[in-house]
């Protein structure tokens, strides 16, 4: 709904009717740029939505390509650490048991 502006009979009487006709002029297209205006910008957040849609898309696939790969590399160095853990833990755990009988032999020959 376009506004017209007015102006009181004052500033007519100062500025002239000339001034003030391009002044009410002025302000009315501006009330018409401005629903212009809304219209591009609508126009311009909806493309930057679907633009923003796209890439959320791309990324997606690109953190579940990335999401996998760290899954199985993490799935590769638990199975490695386990091994690790094996090899120095088993050697520890016959040391003490070899300990704990000869302990217990030298304790029954009294």
């Amino acid at each position: 709904m376009p506004v017209t502006a007015r102006l009181s009979r004052k500033f007519y009487e100062t500025f002239g009717e000339d001034v003030t006709n391009e002044l009410v002029d002025l302000l009315n297209s501006v009330h018409t740029y401005r629903g212009e205006l809304r219209e591009l910008n609508e126009s311009n957040v909806s493309r930057f939505e679907g633009k923003l849609a796209e890439m959320n898309g791309r990324w997606e696939g690109r953190f579940a390509a990335f999401d996998a790969k760290l899954e199985q590399r993490l799935a590769e160095l638990k199975s490695e650490l386990i091994k690790w853990m094996f090899t120095f833990w088993a050697p520890t755990a016959i040391a003490i048991i070899g300990t704990a009988i000869g302990v217990v032999a030298l304790l029954l020959r009294r």
